[in-house]
This record gives structure tokens, C-alpha cells and sequence, in this order.
């Protein structure tokens, strides 16, 4: 049986309206591809408190979440994600990319041009079509 796995994703948004885009790096599981930034949910833990522990710990910048923005599960080849994406904002700090290759922030029309990993895909498509 896949192992099942849920994660939380941050959807950050800058004050031009840009959503921050993280790049997996080629060490990662699913590498080289896009998705937004977040980690796996431990044991008892709030959503919302993993978020803002993962970022802090990837980005190194403290978050508040404020909104669950999306819910999907995914099933890869190897394990079932099931991704959680959370509408948040940067408090304190400014993102650096400790794990991934890259950080770029993108306006929304601009997202569908990115290669995203399969489970951030349904999230993106609700981007695109917010406006």
C-alpha cells in the first residue's frame, strides 16, 4: 500500500499582487519542478501551524496564515500526497530558498507558463481563475 502523506503549501501573495513560486531542487522527490512552498503536517499538529513552521524553516521568513485556499489529493507513483494549499502573508523577513533552487514571485496570469508538480496544479487553475 502507497504511503499517504498530507502536506501544507503556502499561497503568498506580495503587495503587486505576485504569488511566490518555489523550484524543487534536483535533490528533491519530484525535482526540478515548481510548486509553492510548504512541508509535511506532523502528528496533532493545526494546519496552520505547520505552514507557518515550515516556511520558517524553508524560507526563513515568519508567515501568518489566514485562509485555507484549496484541498487535493494526488496520487504519484510512489506515495499519495494529500496537499493542503493556505492563503498566508509575510510578516516578518524576506523568503530565501534554503531547500529549493529557486524563488520567483509571478502575477497570476503568468503562473500556467511554469512546469508545476502534478499535486500544486488544481491550486494554480484556482489562482488563474480568482481574478
Amino acid at each position: 500500500m502507497k504511503k499517504s502523506i498530507k502536506v501544507v503549501a503556502a499561497i503568498i501573495e506580495n503587495e503587486n499582487h505576485e504569488i511566490l513560486c518555489a523550484l524543487r531542487s534536483p535533490q528533491m522527490a519530484i525535482p526540478n519542478m515548481w510548486e509553492f512552498p510548504g512541508g509535511k503536517v506532523e502528528q496533532n499538529e493545526e494546519l496552520f501551524s505547520a505552514l507557518e513552521r515550515e516556511i520558517a524553516e524553508e524560507l526563513g521568513c515568519k508567515v501568518e496564515a489566514y485562509e485555507l485556499f484549496n484541498d487535493h489529493t494526488h496520487e504519484y507513483e510512489a506515495f499519495i500526497i494529500n496537499l493542503i494549499s493556505i492563503k498566508c502573508k509575510i510578516i516578518e523577513g524576506t523568503p530565501i530558498p534554503a531547500e529549493h533552487s529557486k524563488l520567483i514571485w509571478l502575477k497570476r496570469e503568468n503562473l500556467a507558463s511554469l512546469k508545476w508538480a502534478p499535486a500544486d496544479i488544481p491550486a494554480v487553475e484556482q489562482l488563474i481563475n480568482e481574478r
